[in-house]
């Protein structure tokens, strides 16, 4: 039980710096701790295949993609001081402490007979076949309704990123 708790303490923690941190990298990457921790939470109530998504999707490719975005745009002089700044201790102290503390988690479930006894919280595993046949029967109109958002979201970003021809000229 002591390591969903720690799992949870690690999110809760990640999320609140997050909304509190003033540097936009510092606050991805806790975000990204924290999506971590999220991931291990799922792994430990039986739902390894979310779990893996979340790493996955979520923490890999979603939040790598935000970094280098926030980072290629803040160029400029405050970026040299920026990153001498993040080189201190204290910048990296807390994303090592978090980092090590899921470690620990980590090598506890890897100790552990987990993957013979089934969810250390929950009553099974569940598996993709699962996940897969729930969502496409039982959740079905949700699924649809989800689809529709994000293909609107694209097509808003499309529109909002679109530039007139000869748009580029005029502000030279």
């Amino acid at each position: 039980m002591w390591p969903f708790y720690l799992m949870a303490l690690v999110a809760i923690v990640s999320t609140v710096r997050v909304v509190t941190n003033t540097n936009p990298v510092h606050a991805l990457l806790s975000l990204i701790i924290s999506l971590l921790a999220v991931a291990g939470i799922f792994m430990i109530v039986g739902a390894p295949f979310a779990g893996a998504l979340e790493i996955i999707v979520y923490a890999g490719a979603i939040m790598v993609l935000f970094v280098f975005v926030v980072m290629m745009l803040n160029l400029g002089q405050n970026t040299v001081e920026q990153e001498s700044k993040w080189l201190t201790s204290s910048a990296w102290a807390y994303p090592a402490l978090m980092s090590f503390l899921m470690g620990l988690i980590l090598v506890w479930m890897l100790k552990s007979d987990y993957t013979t006894t089934g969810a250390l919280m929950g009553t099974e595993v569940v598996g993709p076949k699962q996940v897969g046949t729930t969502l496409f029967t039982q959740y079905l109109l949700l699924v649809e309704v989800a689809a529709m958002l994000l293909i609107g979201a694209l097509v808003a970003a499309f529109h909002l990123g679109k530039r007139e021809p000869g748009a580029e000229e005029d502000k030279q």
